[in-house]
């Protein structure tokens, strides 16, 4: 009986033991995983919309010396992957495993908050409710702009062909579809109706919606489609300015939309990649003078006033709206105006 019960006790502290010493390997196990991320190479994934992807190829190598200095034993690689903003927005929300999302309209980034993948509160995680820069929507025109286009009315006359981004898959597009929008309630003192029917005729003017804001200047520059270009401000000055100087001119409108860039860092999946503080400092670094002057470069309108204020020569003082304050929130713009049988729709259908 007595050797019966010391055997039982033998093997249960045999168990024990065993238990203890795996959940022991384990722990150092993960604990030797998180070592490799911190010093070891850390990849990051930023899935961002098309027209930023010149503003992040500069911008990663800076972040990346950056976050050396501080932390000597760790290699960042960014890796970027760049397309329309709601089309990439829902290959994050199917799979595309981002670290970071940096989008051009808040619903981009809502969609994959609603998911689960990005948790509640992210505008409060960073300054400027998560917006490092914002634009607004213009014209690009041909040298000497030959048919004097001036305001969002020239874009409805019947001689002016238009180059935009498609709505349905581009913020790009949704912004220049609210901002003629927006014009045409000016316009018309608030009429929905009479607005819509000026947005009629700017779309009969727009033959091809591209997929996304860098495609439409492809279309536009490239293939010299189209008289004019709507785009955003960066997208704009960076064709007239640096690609083809001389050869583009910008038209800013009397009356136009303002854009925001969202970023948020892609919670359930940096949390699995151990990723999420490197994450994390990869979008907070975007406030720093540094990177704040690399998006006055790029065109991009600075939040920090100061640096703004510096390059006013290249951001004139426009007046603008937001969307949300004119449209309501995006979940209400998007179920108007874009989903399927929303305001764009009808417009299209009556071409």
């Amino acid at each position: 009986m007595e050797s019966g019960k010391k055997f039982a006790l033998v093997a249960l502290l045999g168990s024990v033991l065993a238990v203890s010493a795996c959940s022991k390997q384990e722990e150092a196990q993960l604990q030797d995983k998180n070592q490799d991320a911190v010093t070891g190479e850390v990849k990051l994934l930023n899935v961002s919309y098309d027209v930023a992807r010149d503003f992040y190829k500069e911008y990663n190598p800076i972040f990346i010396r950056h976050f050396k200095a501080q932390n000597p034993n760790t290699d960042v690689v960014v890796q970027q992957s760049h397309g329309g903003s709601s089309k990439q927005a829902l290959s994050v929300a199917n799979g595309l495993q981002a670290d970071v999302v940096t989008m051009n309209q808040t619903s981009d980034v809502e969609i994959l908050e609603k998911k689960g993948l990005i948790k509640q509160g992210w505008q409060e995680r960073l300054p400027d409710n998560a917006v490092p820069f914002t634009g607004t929507t213009v014209f690009l025109v041909r040298k000497g702009n030959p048919l004097q286009i001036r305001d969002w009315s020239d874009l409805a006359k019947d001689n002016v062909k238009l180059v935009i981004a498609n709505p349905k898959t581009s913020g790009n597009g949704r912004y220049t579809f609210l901002g003629a929008y927006g014009y045409g309630l000016k316009l018309h003192n608030g009429d929905k109706e009479k607005a819509g029917e000026f947005v009629g005729k700017v779309l009969k003017n727009t033959p091809v919606f591209e997929n996304g804001g860098r495609a439409a200047t492809t279309t536009f520059t490239q293939r010299n489609i189209g008289d004019v270009l709507v785009t955003f401000e960066n997208e704009a000055n960076h064709v007239s300015r640096v690609l083809a100087p001389g050869q583009f001119e910008i038209v800013y409108p009397s009356y136009t939309i303002a854009s925001d860039s969202p970023v948020a860092v892609v919670d359930t999946v940096a949390e699995k990649k151990a990723t999420a503080e490197i994450s994390a400092a990869y979008l907070q670094y975007l406030w720093s003078e540094p990177a704040q002057e690399l998006a006055a470069k790029f065109y991009f309108r600075p939040s920090n006033k100061a640096v703004l204020e510096m390059h006013r020569e290249v951001f004139p003082e426009l007046e603008t709206f937001r969307p949300d304050e004119m449209f309501g929130n995006w979940d209400e713009i998007m179920q108007t105006y874009f989903a399927d049988g929303g305001l764009f729709d009808r417009l299209i259908a009556k071409q």
